[in-house]
């Protein structure tokens, strides 16, 4: 009986119809800017989530068939203006160009020791990754254009008098101008979470160049008609939410863009406002008595605006709603990607935001390149049904992954583009988006007051499949939840336990005592050879549900109910070992023994291949010392036996343990003898 027919009996006799997966993926995480290190936010809120997923993908389609593909946001006013201000100081001397470099080389060796799989860990701006990504950014925005999807617009810019420049992005400072928005920080035309808004509308505008506030000048540049695709897509969004778990706060935040274009008014300001009515353009006037403010609700994003100047020229406050507005792609920053020079707009370049959104697939091009395929060969990946595109990001960057780089993929298509993209064009990524991952009880980031650890440091407490296993189970898709490491808390006391530990345990303590048990007995008893006997029916039942149950689970991107799954099953190896070896050794029943080792190794297989995209260290290792090959974590193998995996299974020799050897190891610093 083939596989196939195995699994699919299997799926009958549990009665659910078991999730599909495509043929080919590609697996992205969300860029780190060049000019920092990684934090707990990039390593336990993005990238360890990914590579869980992009390994199980790996074992369930073939690792010959999935693409894992992050790299290092070169360019971008943060990195433009920290750099101006280290050389200012004298603390850098080399180029921008070395200064990204240096921290591009210090976020790879965190990535790999975290054990996070890359395929390609690129760079926007370094090496040939950027060759490919300037030719890609090119025609991708000369696409857009030929499709008649961008426009030429001249709005205000800062201007930095006493400077002599022009200000972008995090070189302007001020208060958020979207109702509701509590984000600490505003920026030129997007604040820290992700809002955007036209630059003359940013409250109390501040130049970090000179600490005064800007001049506005008026500026031409390369907009992306993003309004014009509401209704594509609002039928995006209508897929989302037929997707079986899809998380509803992304959703919900995507729909908040859809809205249309509203102004808050508070009600202090409501006679001032009925004063100048006659001058405004038409709207409709909403007034619930229980909201401090009223709402001007308006057909379009143009109507709006008119508005604002005219609220604004009779000083009447006011805030703007979400909703969707022309998506800048150009700017007038010198280090970036050179834009096309189109209609006479020349020595442009591409704002960060729109060039990083196609920068996985500048990376999937460059892998493939370096691997030796033809030109087109990541069109397979992007371009095809056959495949899909997984990008894991955090919740502050909906906006531009979800809406922004849609509008965009559909507007590749051409002038008549659909929510339902054909064989040959750029497929529609799904967005695995989780909620903010907070050190202690406050939003960490590294550009905001609360610092987080970078990632490397907590290298020093702890291991990284400890750090794994511990961030896979936060829940960070359901909620923000707080990263409580104790040797970092200062409201911690000597007694309590620390929380990051738990599921580190269930590997260090409980699953490694397990798989030591197995391999010290049959060195033992059986002369390092697994006993030859048929699995009990209750374990193969009991393995078989647990494939299955995680199988869906992990189709879902339900990482902390996966880490629930896992904890029950492997103390029921713990179970069922300590009960029943006990029985054999005091009855000294040689029969009984060989059952239960042949039962648990079964046991163990099953946790070994289900823990090993999350503790892919320690479960490799298991695999050494069962002495098979790779194809143990096929699963296309997931419901066979280790036998059906031995060439000769009578005369199979395990790998000899060594006494006190761990599979999953405590970090030095939790040891008795480190600590006294």
């Amino acid at each position: 009986m083939s596989n196939n027919e195995i699994n699919n009996n299997i799926s009958m006799s549990k009665n659910i119809e078991r999730p599909k997966f495509p043929k080919r993926a590609v697996i992205t995480a969300g860029m780190p800017y060049g000019n920092k290190e990684l934090h707990l936010g990039h390593i336990g809120g993005v990238f360890v989530h990914a590579d869980a997923f992009a390994r199980f993908l790996r074992d369930r389609i073939g690792k010959d068939n999935v693409i894992f593909v992050s790299g290092t946001d070169c360019y971008g006013s943060p990195i433009s203006e920290n750099y101006r201000q280290l050389v200012e100081k004298g603390e850098f001397k080399g180029t921008i160009e070395e200064y990204v470099q240096h921290y591009h080389k210090l976020q790879k060796e965190v990535l790999d020791k975290y054990n996070i799989s890359l395929n390609l860990f690129g760079a926007s701006g370094l090496g040939r990754a950027k060759e490919i990504h300037r030719e890609m950014s090119l025609d991708f925005i000369e696409t857009l254009y030929k499709h008649n999807h961008l426009k030429k617009l001249t709005t205000s810019q800062f201007y930095d008098t006493e400077y002599d420049v022009l200000l972008n992005g995090r070189q302007v400072v001020g208060r958020c101008p979207i109702a509701g928005c509590s984000s600490d920080k505003g920026y030129a035309d997007e604040c820290s979470l992700g809002h955007q808004y036209m630059p003359s509308d940013l409250i109390d505008p501040k130049s970090t160049l000179s600490g005064k506030k800007p001049a506005m000048v008026d500026v031409t540049n390369w907009y992306f008609n993003l309004d014009e695709f509401h209704d594509l897509l609002g039928q995006w969004v209508e897929q989302l939410s037929e997707i079986d778990g899809y998380r509803n706060f992304v959703i919900k935040s995507i729909q908040e863009f859809l809205e249309p274009p509203v102004i808050y008014i508070k009600k202090d300001q409501l006679d001032a406002l009925e004063e100048i009515k006659d001058k405004l353009p038409p709207y409709e006037f909403k007034d619930e008595n229980n909201k401090s403010s009223a709402l001007m609700v308006f057909d379009t994003l143009e109507l709006r605006e008119k508005t604002c100047a005219i609220l604004s020229d009779h000083s009447i406050r006011f805030r703007t709603g979400k909703t969707l507005v022309p998506f800048r792609l150009t700017g007038n920053i010198e280090w970036g990607v050179p834009a096309p020079n189109l209609e006479g707009l020349d020595n442009l370049t591409v704002w960060v935001w729109p060039e990083s959104l196609w920068a996985p697939m500048s990376f999937t091009k460059t892998y493939l390149e370096q691997a030796d395929e033809n030109n087109d060969a990541w069109k397979q990946y992007w371009c095809s049904k056959e495949a899909k595109v997984f990008q894991f990001i955090g919740e502050d960057n909906v906006y531009f992954y979800g809406p922004v780089e849609m509008a965009m993929f559909m507007g590749q298509q051409g002038e008549h583009p659909s929510a339902y993209p054909e064989e040959g064009d750029l497929q529609l990524p799904l967005l695995i988006v989780n909620n903010h991952l907070l050190f202690l009880d406050k939003k960490a980031s590294s550009s905001g007051k609360i610092k987080p650890p970078t990632a490397e440091d907590l290298l020093n407490y702890y291991t990284p499949e400890q750090l794994r296993s511990h961030f896979l189970g936060l829940g960070l898709g359901i909620r923000s939840v707080g990263f409580q490491p104790k040797p970092l808390n200062p409201k911690a006391t000597e007694r309590d336990a620390d929380p990051v530990l738990k599921e580190g345990n269930l590997l260090s303590n409980v699953f490694n005592r397990a798989v030591r048990s197995c391999f010290y007995t049959v060195q033992k008893y059986c002369n390092g050879r697994i006993p030859v006997r048929a699995i009990s029916e209750d374990v193969l039942n009991e393995a078989r549900d647990t494939v299955l149950e995680y199988e869906l689970l992990m189709s879902k991107f339900e990482f902390h109910q996966v880490m629930n799954l896992m904890d029950v099953y492997i103390r029921n190896i713990n179970k069922y070992w300590s009960k029943n070896i006990r029985i054999a050794d005091t009855e000294d029943d040689s029969e009984l023994r060989a059952q239960v080792l042949s039962d648990t190794f079964h046991m163990v297989k099953t946790a070994a291949e289900l823990m090993h995209p999350i503790a892919p260290e320690g479960t490799e290792m298991i695999l050494e010392y069962l002495n098979l090959d790779e194809s143990f974590w096929s699963w296309d193998n997931i419901f066979k036996t280790l036998y059906d995996l031995m060439p000769d299974p009578e005369n199979h020799d395990l790998k000899f343990l060594e006494p006190r050897v761990d599979f999953f190891e405590k970090h030095q610093s939790q040891l008795k003898d480190f600590q006294e």
